[in-house]
């Protein structure tokens, strides 16, 4: 039974924020709890809270079970509102300033169901992605060099 957390118009860029769901995606965590506290980036602070609230929603609903075996089952940031704003520039201009930012949504889930689904998955698109063979091409013939 898989949980989901959601943080709704963080102000920070969705890029910024991809850098480190792209660290602790598919991570157990544990692991991903103790990279986020020693990561220097500032949205470390919020997505780590986020993975906190993902595993309380996670023990809500299954009361007694072990959480040990929880990984980062999916993970990912859209981009949200941006404001504008404009900044003085020379010759009378004015520059726009676009201050971005994201929603992340952070699924978790045990161990053994999402690699059972996950080697489902996997052979499929192997299945869909087994190479055709193709016909060969018949060379053309060249024509002889006058002398």
């Amino acid at each position: 039974m898989e949980a989901v957390a959601k943080l709704n118009n963080y102000p920070t860029s969705p890029r910024k924020m991809r850098l480190l769901a792209d660290l602790i995606r598919g991570m157990k965590v544990e692991k991903a709890l103790a990279v986020l506290d020693h990561n220097p980036k500032h949205p470390a602070v919020p997505l780590r809270k986020l993975v906190v609230s993902a595993i309380s929603n996670w023990k809500q609903k299954n009361e007694g079970a072990d959480e040990s075996a929880l990984v980062v089952k999916t993970i990912f940031v859209d981009g949200a509102r941006v404001i504008k704003r404009m900044r003085p520039a020379p010759q009378g201009r004015g520059y726009r300033v676009r201050k971005r930012s994201n929603h992340v949504t952070v699924i978790v889930d045990t161990v053994g169901t999402t690699a059972a689904k996950a080697v489902e998955t996997v052979e499929a698109a192997a299945v869909e992605a087994a190479p055709v063979a193709a016909p060969a091409k018949p060379k053309r013939a060249t024509k002889a060099k006058k002398d």
